[in-house]
């Protein structure tokens, strides 16, 4: 799902490392990193036949803080699912770890991605 994304930027925070297209690490989808308005967006551009809940074109609105040598954290809005998400990121220049967190930190899911340009 695009929740277990967590890419997000504040005026402040360059995101540059983030930008461009990225494979999910369970084979499901792939995302667009890109700025959108004063935000920064994560939009799936393919979901794998067969995958529910998701389709092209969803997406998630972050607001990031930089938080250090390539890692950044904020929240981030799905709404597809009108919920808000606390996130963190962490990257390298081909790969990429999101963590998401709902309800005060109580559920949490991570996931790995991999850099496709």
């Amino acid at each position: 799902m695009i929740i277990y994304l967590a890419v997000a930027a504040m005026a402040t925070a360059d995101t540059s490392a983030l930008q461009g297209e990225w494979a999910r690490g369970d084979g499901k989808a792939r995302v667009r990193m890109a700025p959108c308005g004063p935000d920064f967006c994560a939009i799936n551009t393919w979901i794998k036949p067969g995958v529910r809940d998701e389709k092209v074109d969803d997406k998630l609105v972050m607001t990031l803080s930089h938080g250090g040598a390539m890692r950044w954290t904020g929240k981030a809005y799905d709404p597809q699912r009108k919920l808000t998400y606390r996130i963190t990121i962490t990257a390298t220049a081909r790969s990429m770890t999101t963590t998401g967190c709902v309800l005060g930190g109580l559920i949490c899911k991570h996931m790995d991605w991999t850099r496709l340009d």
